[in-house]
C-alpha cells in the first residue's frame, strides 16, 4: 500500500492505494501529525503517485474549488469490505452529483426497509468517502443525518453545497435577518 497527502481548497486530504486502485481517503480535518500516524498504522509508505492517481488527486482538488468531477471510472481496492457494505457502495455509486438519497430508500432497494441501520453502518464505515459518495445519503425528510469525517455533518453540507444541494438550517440554528 502506497499514500499521499495533498493540500486542496477544503484543506489537506490524503490517499492510499494499492495496485487495483484507491484503497482510502481521508477527508481534510485531521491534523497532519495525526494523518501521518493513521497512515503509518496501516502500513502505507508515502509514495509519488503514479499517473492513474495523479489523475485522482487532480479531480479531487477541481471538486474542492467546485467544479464538476466525476469519479464513475476510479479504480477501487474494496478488499476486506464486507459484502453489504459493497451492496451499499455499488448503489451509491449510481448516485450523481446534486442528487440525493435516504438510508430507507437504499434499504428498500436491498429489499429490506428494516436495514436502515445498517445502512447507515455501512456508510460510517466507508473507506473511500468523496470517491464513494456517502455524503449523499440523507435521513428521512431530507435531514443530513451523521457523517463519520472530520468536522461530522457540517463537513457532509460543505460537499453537498459544492454539488448544489442544500439541507437549509442546520438543527438548533436560527437564521437571523437583522
Amino acid at each position: 500500500m502506497y499514500s499521499t497527502t495533498f493540500n486542496t481548497a477544503l484543506g489537506e486530504f490524503a490517499l492510499i492505494w494499492t495496485d487495483q486502485g484507491i484503497r482510502r481517503v481521508f477527508l481534510p480535518g485531521n491534523e497532519a501529525i495525526a494523518l501521518e500516524h493513521r497512515l503509518a498504522q496501516l502500513g502505507a509508505q508515502r509514495s509519488e503517485p503514479p499517473r492513474v492517481i495523479s489523475a485522482v488527486l487532480d479531480r479531487i482538488e477541481d471538486y474542492a474549488e467546485g467544479e464538476v468531477v466525476d469519479f464513475a471510472d476510479v479504480p477501487l481496492d474494496l478488499d476486506g469490505v464486507p459484502a453489504f457494505h459493497r451492496r451499499c457502495y455499488d448503489i451509491l455509486l449510481t448516485i450523481s452529483r446534486g442528487a440525493t438519497t435516504t438510508y430507507g430508500d437504499m434499504a428498500r432497494q436491498l429489499g429490506d426497509v428494516g436495514l436502515s441501520r445498517a445502512v447507515g453502518q455501512a456508510m460510517g464505515a466507508n473507506p473511500i468517502p468523496l470517491i464513494i459518495p456517502c455524503h449523499r445519503v440523507l435521513a428521512a425528510r431530507g435531514g443530513a443525518g451523521g457523517f463519520s469525517a472530520p468536522g461530522g455533518t457540517a463537513t457532509k453540507r460543505v460537499m453537498l453545497a459544492l454539488e448544489g444541494v442544500s439541507l437549509g438550517t442546520p438543527p438548533g440554528q436560527m437564521q437571523f435577518a437583522f
